[in-house]
């Protein structure tokens, strides 16, 4: 027969046992949160043990110059999952741009001041194109960015004949191309302020603080969220789910174009096979993001971070002389861990 004292004695038992589950969890979703921040600092400490060279400042800025356009795509992929879609064509609007920047200047003879603008709106023509697709013609948005994806494949080889741009060319009509990249559109691509600090880099700095304060700081933001969340009940609340939807992809197609400019700019030609990983790494990044902090949803932080943690790994990995062969398997390993981490691990095992 048990007491009074023994019945007070079970329930402040039980009460610290409830106690230290709660400290438990509150430490493990602290890790969780931490968890890539970590990782990344453990990889940091590891390569510069084993290669002093990998914590220079050049290496560190060859990294983030590295990642930029990856990142820069990554944060236009970022802004269509947040509401609810799936921009599939960013690698092929991205390349298209790349040989539509060469061919404005080389055959065109066009300058930097004309071809930017020029290649930033073809970038928001296909937003927009994906955007009718998705939001007028009802087509599902993985297929409606596969198809443009196609489409711009094989678009961009029809006007060279499937050749690269370059000075001297021969066009397809049997002309030689004369004109020539303008040097200060180069500097996009191969100038560091200060020496050290690459413009790549500063672009990729603009673009996330821009995003970050357009999705996670305004009235905008909020909206594209949640559009993801619940397209009806945004559009009952009085938003235009249309008007965010469009917003949303052509932010990514002007993006998108922004890193083939940078591509063009730091490679010098119209390479065909410029924006042959870019999907992937892009899409890669943006899901890695959503383990940063635990939130567990697309974040334009979390996003640069992915695109950091993947670039940092690699060139760890190159200045280790990993075999190149080697490093899509890192991608997806590191792509399933931070999946695993994020909804595995974060998961309350009493559900």
């Amino acid at each position: 027969m048990t007491t009074i004292d023994d019945d007070r004695f079970a329930a402040a038992a039980a009460q610290d046992g409830r106690g230290v589950k709660g400290r438990l969890a509150v430490v493990g979703h602290h890790l969780r949160a931490g968890a890539v921040f970590l990782l990344l600092l453990a990889m940091l400490v590891g390569f510069t043990a084993a290669q002093p060279a990998f914590i220079t400042i050049a290496n560190l800025m060859s990294i983030l110059q590295a990642v930029s356009v990856v990142a820069v795509l990554a944060a236009g992929v970022t802004v269509t999952l947040a509401v609810g879609g799936f921009d599939l064509s960013i690698g092929a609007i991205a390349a298209s741009s790349v040989m539509a920047a060469s061919y404005a200047m080389i055959v065109w003879h066009l300058d930097a001041l004309a071809t930017v603008p020029l290649v930033l709106t073809f970038g928001a023509v296909i937003g927009l194109v994906n955007a009718f697709l998705i939001v007028r013609l009802r087509v599902p948005d993985l297929l409606a960015t596969l198809a443009v994806m196609f489409l711009l494949s094989g678009l961009q080889l029809i006007p060279t004949a499937g050749r690269s741009i370059s000075t001297g060319m021969v066009l397809p009509d049997g002309s030689k191309a004369t004109g020539a990249f303008d040097p200060s559109f180069l500097l996009i691509g191969r100038y560091n302020l200060f020496s050290i600090l690459p413009v790549a880099v500063v672009l990729m700095a603009v673009v996330a603080i821009v995003l970050f304060v357009l999705t996670e700081r305004t009235r905008i933001g909020r909206l594209l969220f949640a559009t993801g969340g619940n397209e009806l009940a945004t559009r009952l609340a009085g938003a235009s789910t249309t008007r965010l939807k469009t917003f949303a992809y052509v932010i990514s197609g002007v993006l998108a174009a922004l890193g083939g400019i940078v591509i063009a700019a730091r490679v010098g030609r119209g390479d065909v096979s410029s924006g042959g990983s870019l999907l992937m790494d892009s899409v890669a990044a943006a899901l890695i993001g959503y383990a940063v902090l635990n939130l567990r949803r697309p974040n334009v932080l979390g996003t640069i971070v992915g695109a950091v943690f993947v670039g940092v790994l690699l060139n760890g990995l190159t200045m280790l002389n990993a075999p190149y062969y080697t490093q899509d398997f890192v991608k997806g390993a590191v792509l399933v861990g931070a999946l695993a981490l994020t909804y595995g691990l974060g998961r309350n095992p009493d559900r």
